[in-house]
């Protein structure tokens, strides 16, 4: 018995040992793999590190390169610019070499501004040709395009009778409020620009801008030579313009009448150079043909324009997203008489000529009342006028006749001294005259 007590003594301590020694092993293996386990943390660590320090880098990389390319890009506009200018300059050495008028001066560069409109800009480079060749040597012509659309680019290249200009801005222009239009800054930093390069770098004395939407008249450039003799006699001239803005068919009839507006109505228009210096340091950044038509800019001036337009604005769809396109471009009456502009007598629009006879037919039409103002003018043979008092009461008029009710800084369309003529069933004039022009007031 004692001898069975001693084994089983014996068999237990050596289990404990066995036990305490697989203890210590065990503790030993957690020891070593806890020690590799921090090794291929502190390694995994450092690998992340290196990874991100990576990507920062190649970040930086990819923005370099960028940057190089936008550069790249830059250099080839210029480069492509710098192209255009010296076959421009090879051109107008080999190719167009239009001689000068009687005062040893051109009567005017023509220009057509053109920007992604290939279709639109050949439209009219057909309808300029077709009455320039008899004129060639009064009237060099230009095209100048906004931007680097290569087919507007090809276009014009076509026709060597035209110098190529080309405007590329590389600054995208910022908008002085959300949601405006681009374009319309862009239109009027083109605008200086080419201006400024017609009168400034090729120093000539008048410019008439054309769209590159629009047609002309048989009569376009005899039209604007005796336009260019009447803005260097009259300094209270702004400019002289093509376009009639209620020159739809059924407010037109005589081919040879032309008006002085306070209204400026673009779309086919001369300017002098001594203007231009004055209105290029200030040209607004957008919304030029507006900013214009401010009092603060035209200064009391006038514009000549006829009552027949010389010009057709045949384009619905452009940066205007085609505005009153169907009831106001459309219907327009695009002149196609004969007028003899080289025996007309245009003193009738010098002042103070102009006012005391432009008064005096508004003074001898017809007084009829606004409230029945259609009817009435439909009863009557002769001319008419119709007083306003306000913007909504001509607002009201204009939309029972159907003429422009738009104004501008406190000017209706086409107005002179707050008096809008158009005519009527015919050859009747219809007047509206506002309570306060001095027209009436001076009768």
């Amino acid at each position: 018995m004692t001898r069975l007590w001693f084994n089983s003594k014996v068999l237990f301590g050596v289990a404990a040992v066995c036990f305490v020694l697989v203890q210590v092993k065990l503790f030993s293996s957690q020891s070593q793999y806890a020690d590799q386990i921090a090794t291929a943390i502190k390694n995994e660590n450092e690998c992340t590190a290196r990874s991100r320090k990576m990507i920062d880098q190649l970040s930086t990389y990819h923005g370099k390169v960028i940057s190089l390319q936008e550069e790249k890009n830059k250099l080839a506009l210029n480069n492509q610019y710098l192209s255009t200018v010296i076959d421009d300059l090879k051109r107008h050495e080999k190719v167009v070499k239009p001689s000068q008028d009687d005062n040893g001066e051109y009567i005017a560069a023509v220009v057509i501004m053109a920007c992604n409109r290939p279709d639109y800009l050949e439209r009219t480079i057909k309808s300029v040709l077709k009455y320039h060749t008899p004129v060639a040597s009064k009237f060099p012509l230009f095209i100048s395009q906004d931007g680097s659309f290569i087919g507007v680019e090809n276009m014009a290249r076509n026709y060597p009778e035209f110098h190529f200009m080309q405007h590329l801005d590389f600054e995208q222009p910022k908008t002085a409020h959300s949601g405006e239009l681009i374009a319309y800054y862009k239109i009027s930093s083109h605008y200086k620009w080419a201006l400024s390069q017609l009168f400034g770098t090729r120093k000539y004395r008048r410019v008439i801008i054309l769209e590159d939407d629009m047609e002309v008249a048989p009569d376009f450039f005899d039209y604007f030579e005796a336009m260019a003799d009447l803005l260097d006699r009259d300094s209270s001239l702004l400019a002289a313009s093509s376009w009639n803005d209620n020159g739809q068919r059924q407010f037109v009839h005589d081919s040879e009448l032309l008006y002085r507006s306070d209204f400026f109505p673009g779309l086919g228009w001369m300017l002098n150079k001594n203007i231009w210096e004055e209105l290029a340091p200030k040209w607004p950044a957008a919304y030029w043909d507006d900013w214009l038509r401010l009092g603060a800019n035209r200064k009391g001036r006038h514009i000549i324009r006829p009552e027949v337009c010389r010009t057709y604005n045949f384009g619905e769809h452009g940066s205007s997203m085609g505005q009153f396109f169907k009831q106001y471009l459309e219907p327009i009456k695009l002149n196609d008489m004969p007028v003899n502009w080289k025996a007309a007598n245009l003193s009738y629009l010098l002042e103070p000529t102009y006012s005391a006879e432009f008064g005096a037919a508004v003074a001898r039409a017809m007084p009829v009342s606004a409230d029945r103002a259609l009817q009435e003018a439909s009863k009557v043979d002769g001319d008419v006028r119709i007083e306003y008092s306000s913007q909504s009461a001509f607002e009201h008029l204009a939309a029972q006749f159907g003429v422009f009710r738009e104004w501008k800084d406190g000017v209706p369309r086409t107005a002179y001294k707050g008096v809008v003529v158009f005519r009527w069933q015919g050859s009747k004039r219809v007047f509206f005259v506002s309570s306060e022009s001095p027209l009436i007031q001076d009768q």
